[in-house]
C-alpha cells in the first residue's frame, strides 16, 4: 500500500471527493493500494456533524465516514488515470455495528475500506473504524457505480 507517511503525495481531500465542504467529513488519505484505503479524522468542533452535547461525532455518521474513504480511493485511482471520479451511490450497509454512540472530539479515527468483490457495475468494501488499534465501528458498503449510458439515462430520466 501507498503510505504519505513513506513520502508519497497524497492530494488534499477536496481533490479526491465529489463534495464541496462542509460535507469533506475526512481529514487525509493515509495510504491506498488497488483494492484498500485508509483515511483519516480528528472530530473536532468544526466538523459538520460535531454534537456538543454528545462531545464528539455521532456513531451513525460512521457510515459516511467509511463511504467518503470508498470515494477517495476511487477518486485518487480516477486521478493516477488522468479522469475525474466516477459517480458511485451508496446502495446500502450490512451489518453496520457501532461499538460507541460517539466518535469523541479528538480521538484519532483511522477509517480502512477494502474490496470483497467486484462486478461491472457493483462493488462491496468491508469497511472499519479504529481508533489506536481499537475497532470503534464495521460495516460491509454497496455501492453502484453506473456505467456512462446508464448515469445518462438516469438523467434523461430525471428531466422528465
Amino acid at each position: 500500500m501507498r503510505n504519505n507517511r513513506q513520502g508519497t503525495y497524497f492530494p488534499p481531500m477536496s481533490e479526491l471527493l465529489p463534495h464541496d465542504a462542509p460535507m469533506i467529513l475526512l481529514d487525509e488519505l493515509v495510504a491506498v493500494s488497488d483494492t484498500a484505503v485508509h483515511c483519516r479524522l480528528t472530530p473536532t468542533v468544526e466538523h459538520f456533524f460535531f454534537d456538543d452535547d454528545a462531545g464528539g461525532v455521532p456513531g451513525f455518521v460512521g457510515i459516511e465516514l467509511m463511504a467518503q474513504a470508498v470515494a477517495a480511493w476511487d477518486g485518487y485511482h480516477a486521478r493516477q488515470r488522468g479522469k475525474e471520479p466516477a459517480v458511485g451511490f451508496l446502495l446500502g450497509c450490512r451489518q453496520y455495528q457501532a461499538e460507541r454512540s460517539v466518535f469523541e472530539e479528538s480521538q484519532i479515527l483511522d477509517i480502512y475500506a477494502e474490496q470483497v468483490t467486484v462486478s461491472q457495475t457493483l462493488v462491496v468494501f468491508r469497511c472499519r473504524i479504529e481508533h489506536s488499534g481499537q475497532m470503534l465501528a464495521s460495516s460491509q458498503l454497496n455501492v453502484f457505480v453506473p456505467t456512462a449510458a446508464q448515469l445518462a439515462e438516469m438523467g434523461t430520466r430525471s428531466a422528465s
